[in-house]
């Protein structure tokens, strides 16, 4: 994955984990009255969703994940791990393996989302999910969906669609 460099240019397209694509609205920098007085440089950020601005401190944006969005050889492997079909599950009960999949999707590693998502496709073939179990997969769904469509360009539906061949098998 890409390491983080300065995004100093309007209408660069960025990611912060958790809240999948973000875009640079407004680079100007915002000046704020920090703690104590102190002027602090924030970047603009538009949320593509939901087109609500949030203010990420410059000092603090890599500590938050500020990203630029996958590589296509990122996008290789996450199919890769998408597609891999011996996914082992013991008997734990839903809620142990519900905590486990939030544990991976707290990592913020888009890695580590395709692989729950991965597991919870598999798992729904087996047995029916519980109702968290469900909403866990929209959300990782959501989160893989969305940072491949915009590390792509193409829609949203366009990377469903491919994403769903591969569960459809």
């Amino acid at each position: 994955m890409r390491c983080f460099d300065a995004f100093h240019t309007k209408g660069t397209d960025v990611v912060i984990p958790h809240v999948i694509n973000e875009d640079h609205d407004d680079i100007r920098q915002a000046f704020r009255d920090g703690v104590a007085g102190n002027r602090q440089q924030f970047y603009v950020l538009r949320i593509l969703d939901t087109d609500r601005k949030i203010l990420v401190p410059v000092k603090t944006a890599q500590n938050v994940g500020l990203r630029p969005p996958i590589s296509e050889t990122d996008i290789r492997e996450i199919f890769m791990i998408l597609n891999e079909d011996t996914i082992a599950f013991d008997n734990q009960t839903w809620n142990r393996r519900y905590r486990g999949f939030m544990d991976k999707i707290k990592t913020g590693s888009v890695f580590d989302v395709a692989e729950v998502m991965r597991d919870l496709y598999r798992l729904r073939a087996e047995k029916s999910l519980s109702f968290g179990e469900r909403r866990m997969l929209e959300h990782a769904r959501s989160l893989v969906v969305k940072e491949i469509a915009v590390a792509r360009s193409n829609s949203v539906e366009h990377v469903q669609a491919e994403i769903e061949e591969i569960f459809a098998a």
